[in-house]
């Protein structure tokens, strides 16, 4: 495995975000969903927001800048964000880091998604998250950022059966 020690190198439980989804379809084919840029702007986000890219080079090194966008009390609101891509080994794991644009985002956090095919054809998508302290991981719990997860891979699903 190779090796991408950064500050946030030791996993922690009190500072980990652990979601787990089945989708019915080939790792090969969920793992395309998270690697092709006009795919994964399709699917990306919680419900009730969309993906505005502004630049996609997915590979190790590579960044994602994008806009989630939503609509609240009548006002459009943008989410600016950024991921980095540490590692990418195809069809088994994604590592990334995920803030804001800003390169000094104090609340950037890792994230690990692993594809596991299942011998039915069907894949178990284990999505991790590492935030910086305890404190961090508290506050994205606080404002829903399990469920907004879970819709995000919801999302995916949907979009893989469409």
């Amino acid at each position: 495995m190779k090796d991408v020690a950064t500050p946030l190198e030791s996993w922690s439980l009190d500072r980990e975000i652990v979601l787990v989804k089945l989708i019915n379809h080939p790792r090969a084919k969920v793992f395309a969903a998270w690697t092709k840029p006009e795919a994964l702007a399709a699917w990306f986000g919680p419900t009730g927001l969309r993906i505005e890219s502004h630049e996609a080079d997915i590979r190790e090194g590579g960044i994602w800048r994008f806009d989630m966008v939503g609509t609240f009390e009548g006002k459009e609101q943008r989410f600016p964000n950024m991921m980095r891509f540490l590692e990418i080994v195809p069809n088994e794991r994604i590592v990334m880091d995920h803030g804001s644009p800003d390169p000094n985002d104090p609340d950037r956090f890792r994230v690990t998604v692993t594809f596991d095919e299942q011998s039915d054809g069907k894949t178990i998508l284990t999505l991790r998250q590492l935030h910086p302290s305890r404190e961090r991981r508290q506050i994205v719990i606080g404002f829903g950022a399990v469920e907004y997860g879970l819709q995000t891979l919801d999302k995916l699903a949907a979009w893989l059966e469409g």
